[in-house]
């Protein structure tokens, strides 16, 4: 995030927190994007269905906020979380897994790679909306 002052106030304001988001269902990416849209400095920087297309963006592309789902189109959540590791990539990104499979096993191998929330997408989805809001008004004056 990129500060700037605020004339009025003399305080520092941060550019939008860029969410990035990885989910294969284009009804549920579709549905993430359309809900997280109204909620103030938030944006997307950008989504994928795939490691690989993910991976390719997230060299190009800066964002605060990695979204992401374990069943992927092509590879998976965990194939990318490794991959985003073992590089240099956006290692202060905060990383939050939004999937069906939220088990134990996927929580362990989750933290390891960084994971802070986790997230099941057939209860959760106000309680990711919620912390994406707290985010961003956390982001929005410093």
């Amino acid at each position: 995030m990129d500060e700037k002052i605020d004339i009025e106030s003399g305080k520092a304001i941060s550019s939008p927190l860029r969410i990035f988001l990885v989910e294969d269902s284009s009804a549920v990416r579709d549905f993430i994007i359309e809900n997280v849209a109204g909620i103030e400095n938030v944006l997307f920087a950008g989504c994928s269905d795939s490691e690989r297309d993910a991976l390719e963006k997230l060299r190009h592309e800066t964002c605060d906020v990695l979204i992401l789902d374990i069943e992927l189109k092509q590879g998976n959540g965990m194939s990318l979380l490794r991959n985003l590791s073992r590089s240099s990539m956006q290692p202060q990104i905060l990383k939050i897994i939004f999937s069906d499979h939220t088990n134990g096993i996927y929580r362990r191998i989750g933290e390891q790679y960084g994971v802070q929330y986790f997230f099941d997408k057939t209860t959760d989805f106000l309680r990711l909306r919620a912390l994406l809001e707290q985010l961003g008004a956390a982001a929005r004056v410093v």
